[in-house]
Parts: structure tokens; C-alpha cells; sequence
């Protein structure tokens, strides 16, 4: 119905992916998330005086942490300058001169761009999974999975995000520096706003509305999804006062995610038209 040859976002896809491979950014980011992950898995609880693995909800807690703050900046270095980088080198009138259209070229985009996104994050994290797998159980291990997976999926929003940044940006600095305030929006300030908020207000207003709040930041999002589940953890995070068990139902906030990656691609599409 929509006319996509899959064939021609295959190869986009696959282009873009071999790009990432070439010029070993899928390597340098996999050796980033291993070591990070590494260091917070053995030596998380250092500053106690102890060190050594603690078990899977400490690792994941701290790496989710880790995630938020890395992986949303990275999809968005990744993916800024997809299109109008490609308008800036004077490619993209050829690329649309092809049999090609629109939809096929954001697809493939954004295909590759997220195989690679998801090609590091499987690794790095990965390799310290299998290193874990000897130190803890199987409904452990299935949980850290979980969370790979779950990385993954906020990389995707981002990337999303990244790729209607770059259709709507005149050039690549402004596409840069709107990434980057995409980044500050949803990773430090969002939160901060509706904490000041319910401060402020002495809990008077948003308290009943925070929850929702916090579901249309996919960085929030993520953490929940993660950290909800773990009774020992939730508590640390405020999460078990403030966010309701009824809205913090994995297909509910994986659902929440994948809205996040399709409506920022969908306002691509719409500007790109």
C-alpha cells in the first residue's frame, strides 16, 4: 500500500551499516560499552571498599544509569547528519534522482544506522553477559537480556529522533546543535522540570499526572522498564512512590518505546515529502 520496495531499503541499509563497519565506529563503541560495563559490574561498589561482582540488580542499575546518559548521545552523533549530510555533499538530488523514494531512502537510513547501534550494543554489553553468565542464574541472566534489548530500543528512539532532526535542519551545525538539545531535553532537564514542579508546588500539582509525565520521556521510559521490576532497586530510585505498578507493565512500556521510534519517523517522512 505504501509502495516500498524492500529490496532498495536493503541495500541502503546495508550500505550505511558497511560505512559503520569500514570506518570501525561499530568496534570503537563496543569496546566503549565492554569496558564501561566491565568497570561497573567488578568495581560498581569501590567506593565502599569492595569490589568484585555484587549481583545482577546492582550491575543493571548501575548500567542503566550508564545507558541513559550514553547511548541516547551516541544515536544522536550517529544519525544527525543522515539526510542533510547527504544534501550538504550534493548527493542527495542524486539519491532521489534514483528509483527511489522518500520513505525507502529514511528507511534505509535509518535501518543501517540501527543495525550498527544495535551490532555495538549486543557486543559490548554482550561479552561482559557471557562473562556474568558463570555468576549468576538463568532468570538473571534472562533479565540482563532484557536490558540489552531494551538498550537497543532507546538507541532506535534516539536514532529516530536523530533522523527528524536531520530532514528539518538547513545544515549540519544546526542539525548538531539541535541533537545536542534534544540530548539535554530528555536526558537531564525533563526530569529536573517536574521535579522543580512538584517541589515547588508541595505536590499540589502533577502529582496524579507525573507517572504519564514520565512516560512521554523515552529516557524515563527506559528506566522503568528496567529498574520497576527490582524491589531492592525501585525503592533507591523513588520509582515505587511516584509510578504506579499498573502502568508498569513491560508490554505497556515496551509499546510506549516503539511509538517513540515510529512518530519521530513519521514526522520525518512528513517534512521530507
Amino acid at each position: 500500500m505504501l509502495g516500498i520496495e524492500l529490496k532498495q531499503v536493503r541495500v541502503i541499509a546495508a550500505k550505511e551499516f558497511w560505512d559503520r563497519i569500514r570506518n570501525r565506529w561499530v568496534l570503537a563503541v563496543a569496546i566503549i560499552f565492554t569496558l564501561f560495563a566491565l568497570a561497573i559490574a567488578y568495581f560498581g561498589s569501590a567506593q565502599q571498599g569492595e569490589v568484585g561482582f555484587h549481583g545482577i540488580e546492582l550491575t543493571i542499575a548501575s548500567l542503566v544509569s550508564l545507558v541513559i546518559y550514553l547511548v541516547p548521545l551516541i544515536a544522536l552523533i550517529l544519525g544527525y547528519d543522515a539526510i542533510v549530510g547527504e544534501k550538504e555533499r550534493g548527493s542527495l538530488d542524486l539519491l532521489l534522482s534514483m528509483p527511489i523514494t522518500r520513505l525507502e531512502l529514511l528507511l534505509g537510513k535509518f535501518t543501517g544506522l540501527s543495525a550498527a547501534l544495535a551490532c555495538s550494543t549486543l557486543s559490548g554489553f554482550g561479552l561482559v553477559g557471557l562473562l556474568l553468565s558463570y555468576q549468576i542464574d538463568l532468570a538473571s541472566l534472562f533479565h540482563y537480556a532484557g536490558f540489552m534489548l531494551s538498550a537497543i530500543l532507546l538507541g532506535m528512539v534516539f536514532l529516530s529522533l536523530a533522523v527528524m532532526v536531520s530532514v528539518i535542519a538547513q545544515d549540519r551545525t544546526r542539525a548538531s546543535g539541535a541533537a545536542i538539545a534534544l540530548w539535554f531535553v530528555f536526558v537531564l532537564v525533563y526530569d529536573l522540570v517536574l521535579l522543580g514542579i512538584l517541589v515547588v508546588s508541595g505536590g499540589a500539582f502533577g502529582a496524579e499526572f507525573f507517572p504519564f509525565l514520565l512516560l512521554l520521556n523515552p529516557a524515563d521510559v527506559f528506566r522503568i522498564l528496567n529498574i520497576f521490576g527490582m524491589e531492592d532497586i525501585k525503592v533507591f530510585y523513588g520509582l515505587a512512590t511516584v509510578f504506579p505498578a499498573t502502568l508498569a507493565n513491560p508490554w505497556l512500556l515496551g509499546s510506549m518505546m516503539v511509538a517513540w521510534i515510529i512518530a519521530p519517523l513519521g514526522l520525518a517522512l512528513w517534512r521530507f515529502k
